[in-house]
């Protein structure tokens, strides 16, 4: 089987708290982006692309990354930090490329994907949403 293409959508303007106050936190989407494309790039993957976006409504559940493929199921991932999910970001994303219809089997998910899923939603075409 082919890898097809897909691309880890990477909320930028998520914001994480550092403190007590509201006026305390960081922004860790551009950094997680980053780390992924650097990985990706020194790893020699094609055809998993890292695309910054400005907002993927999940703002509750900063740091964000949507897996996306062509006739492939998305999926929403928050409550990601860019300093020890990375690597398994990536990981992810490679049997995400290498699945069929983009459900990864439950086993194949780090444990980051298996506690932060928001969302799984079906492609377009899909069979599952026609009636």
């Amino acid at each position: 089987m082919t890898e097809a293409p897909v691309t880890i959508f990477v909320c930028v303007s998520c914001r994480r708290p550092l403190g007590g106050t509201d006026e305390a936190f960081d922004q860790p989407g551009q950094g997680l982006a980053d780390a992924l494309k650097a990985r990706l790039r020194d790893g020699g993957q094609a055809g998993v692309t890292v695309t910054a976006v400005d907002c993927l409504a999940v703002c509750k559940r900063p740091c964000t990354v949507a897996l996306v493929g062509a006739d492939k199921w998305t999926y929403l991932i928050g409550d990601l930090d860019p300093d020890s999910h990375a690597e398994e970001i990536v990981a992810a994303a490679l049997s995400f490329a290498a699945s069929e219809n983009g459900i990864v089997p439950w086993r194949e998910r780090p444990a980051s994907f298996r506690k932060g899923v928001i969302a799984r939603v079906p492609p377009i075409a899909s069979e599952a949403v026609q009636s």
